[in-house]
């Protein structure tokens, strides 16, 4: 992380303050993979209307600065976040190289988890309404 830069979740929500696409999301509801962006690009009312009828975070990843303790898969005793572990944790890798991130600098899931969280973002859908077991388990927030 560069010190003029915040943590970025990479999963936020694309109303949080200071959010950005990094990603759209393609494949399948069975399958899904992120196709990441060049570079983060503004949120714009003309952007979050492409996404219609299903909920912009269904079609695109937005990366914010981390909300910390105002987020639910935020440790505060440990300062980190639980989602990118339980992703670690619970979720199969999908790819076996780095994928090519514009945030991977500033990101929470990579200065916490490394490689191992890169492997598996691709396929995190931030509002995914057919979640894998897998999926399910690492979003909840009771399950460590």
């Amino acid at each position: 992380m560069t010190s003029d830069n915040p943590v970025l979740c990479p999963s936020a929500q694309p109303e949080w303050e200071g959010a950005q696409v990094i990603g759209v999301m393609t494949g399948t509801a069975d399958k899904p993979e992120m196709a990441y962006l060049n570079a983060p690009q503004p949120v714009t009312e003309q952007l979050l209307e492409l996404a219609g009828p299903v909920s912009p975070a269904e079609v695109f990843r937005f990366s914010a600065p981390c909300a910390c303790t105002g987020c639910g898969h935020y440790a505060e005793a440990e300062s980190k976040c639980r989602l990118a572990e339980k992703v670690v944790r619970f979720t199969p890798t999908v790819t076996e190289q780095l994928p090519v991130c514009a945030i991977r600098s500033d990101c929470r899931w990579w200065l916490q988890e490394g490689r191992s969280a890169c492997f598996r973002c691709p396929q995190v859908v931030t509002n995914n309404l057919k979640p894998t077991e897998d999926m399910r388990r690492a979003a909840d927030y009771g399950v460590l």
